[in-house]
């Protein structure tokens, strides 16, 4: 609109002095008086219509200018708005990134735990096997303790009988 007004402006002044050039022109040729009025009259509104759109032009560069302000504040505002939520956004992520960090070594941690733990739980698998043999070897040793027991014990048995029917009979 501002180009449109100016461009028309230019215009109206172009006609204006094409028109008073005519005017001068037509004078020094002895224009005749109501032809010059005319021309004065003429003039005279062009010259009102080129004030009227020079005042226009003002209005609009004025309103141009108002606009490009309020245009140029709502960007500052929203740009400031996007750069607190950036910030917000970034301390969110350090905040993030140092719980991960936190859980990382946790797990690490539990990680070599567990290792230690499978390690142990190796090493206590040998020794039961260990232990288990050694179990079954002693239970293997404690049966035979037993049946060899059982054995000496019949013997004892058969052995106290044969006492007791040999006592009473060499003693008579």
């Amino acid at each position: 609109q501002l180009s449109e007004a100016k461009a028309s402006l230019s215009l109206a002044q172009t006609r204006h002095a094409l028109q008073l050039q005519q005017a001068k022109a037509q004078m020094n040729n002895m224009v005749p008086k109501k032809q010059f009025e005319q021309l004065q009259t003429s003039l005279r509104e062009e010259q009102c219509k080129a004030q009227q759109l020079q005042e226009n032009l003002h209005r609009q560069a004025e309103q141009t200018c108002r606009q490009l302000v309020r245009t140029q504040e709502e960007h500052e505002r929203l740009l400031q708005a996007a750069v607190k939520q950036a910030e917000g956004l970034e301390h969110n992520l350090r905040s993030a990134e140092a719980v991960l960090a936190e859980k990382v070594a946790q797990l690490e941690d539990v990680q070599a735990q567990l290792s230690r733990n499978k390690l142990l739980i190796e090493d206590l698998r040998e020794e039961n096997r260990g232990f288990s043999m050694a179990l079954q070897a002693a239970e293997l040793k404690q049966k035979s303790t037993e049946e060899k027991n059982q054995l000496l014990e019949e013997q004892a048995s058969a052995l106290k009988q044969l006492v007791g029917k040999i006592t009473p009979a060499s003693l008579s």
